[in-house]
Parts: C-alpha cells; structure tokens; sequence
C-alpha cells in the first residue's frame, strides 16, 4: 500500500516543526512521496537525502487561475529547488467556458516547462458534471500530461476523490500512457482500496499513516 501514498501536508499555518515531524514519519513509513507546498520543497529536499522519497509540490494553486506564463515559472522554480514531481491546477474557467484550446496550452506550457519532470493536472472533480470530467481528463492527454488528479482537497463541502469519478478518469486516459491520482478525503484503507480498484494508481491524503496501520490489520 505504501508504494501509493503521497502523504500530504498542504495547509498554509504550519510551523516548522510540525513539517519536520512529517517529513520524519514519511521516512519511517517509507511513502512513495511526499506533497508539499512549493516553499518547503527545498527543505524537504535536503531532510530526506538518501531515501526514495518522491518530492511533489503544487502549481497554480488551488484555484488554477493563475496565468500560464506564472505556472510556468512557479514550476520552474519548484524544480530547481529539489521537486521530483508538479501537480498543476486547470484553468477552471477555461474549462467551463469550453475554451478547450486554451486550457490544453496552459497545460501544454507547464509541461515544456518541466521537461522531463512529471506533471500531474488536477481538474477539481467536485466542481464538474461527469461530461467535464471526460473533457478535462482528454484535454490531459492532449497535452502531455503524465497523470489526470481528482482533487485540490480546498473546494469547500467538497467530496474529493470519487470511485465513479476515478473510474471515468481511468476509463479515459488508460490507453494514453496516463495515471489517475486521487486525492481528496481518503481516509481509510477501505477507501484506499476502492480507488485503487477503480483505477487509481496514487492515492494523495493526509491519512497515509492511518491506512498503513489499517491495512497491516
């Protein structure tokens, strides 16, 4: 289980501390990665030298209106600073308005960006009909994009990861060399499993040490 965790700590009032004791149990659990804000990816980097722990941090976020060129540079930057992996915000209202050429080139320039770093796109499931989310997840392919993610975890009353949502998602992008990552409210190893079975093949949470726990029961 722990090969698909991607412990989370996104929440902009912690200390210092708090993000060493995290970094420390992802040593201890021995998580695929960990996501970060972009500020502390250059700590992160140098604390867990000499582990496999993936570093990803997150771009345009998490409301995706930032402009590309700011993406672009913000992702640039994370990179030079020890990230392993971006996950992007979509241009929501690109999206929603059907400007699907220009939510394909915001995506498309994060991408070049990056290179040969691997560029997660969340599309914020909670906030599309299931046609958008066929749309968005095409609109990934498209672009270039390694993996389609559910969810920021910030829309408020939001669900976050849906096993229907994950299915379509997978459905969409599993001939095109593309993963779906879920994030958003995965709570337990029963959730855990759900999502991995409809097609998730990283699961972003919080709760990564509690599913580990469960999952050894």
């Amino acid at each position: 289980m722990k090969q698909y965790i991607e412990q989370t700590l996104l929440r902009q009032d912690i200390t210092k501390k708090e993000l060493e004791n995290f970094l420390e149990e992802a040593k201890q659990n021995e998580f695929f990665g960990v996501c970060i804000n972009p500020y502390n990816v250059k700590f992160a980097k140098e604390y867990l030298k000499g582990t496999s722990i993936k570093i990803i941090t997150v771009v345009g976020f998490p409301l995706g209106a930032s402009t590309s060129k700011t993406k672009a540079f913000e992702a640039c930057d994370a990179i030079e600073n020890g990230a392993d992996e971006i996950d992007m915000v979509i241009n929501l209202t690109n999206l929603k308005s059907k400007q699907y050429t220009e939510a394909k080139e915001d995506i498309e320039t994060v991408v070049k960006a990056c290179k040969n770093t691997p560029v997660k796109v969340i599309i914020e499931t909670d906030l599309l009909t299931e046609e958008e989310i066929k749309i968005a997840s095409q609109i990934c392919i498209k672009a270039g994009a390694k993996f389609v993610k559910t969810s920021t975890g910030f829309v408020k009353d939001g669900v976050g990861a849906k096993e229907k949502d994950v299915e379509l998602m997978y459905e969409t992008v599993k001939n095109y060399n593309l993963q779906v990552k879920a994030s958003g409210g995965i709570k337990t190893y029963e959730d855990a499993q759900k999502l991995i079975k409809k097609g998730a093949s990283r699961l972003g949470t919080s709760s990564g040490i509690k599913i580990l726990k469960e999952a050894q029961e």
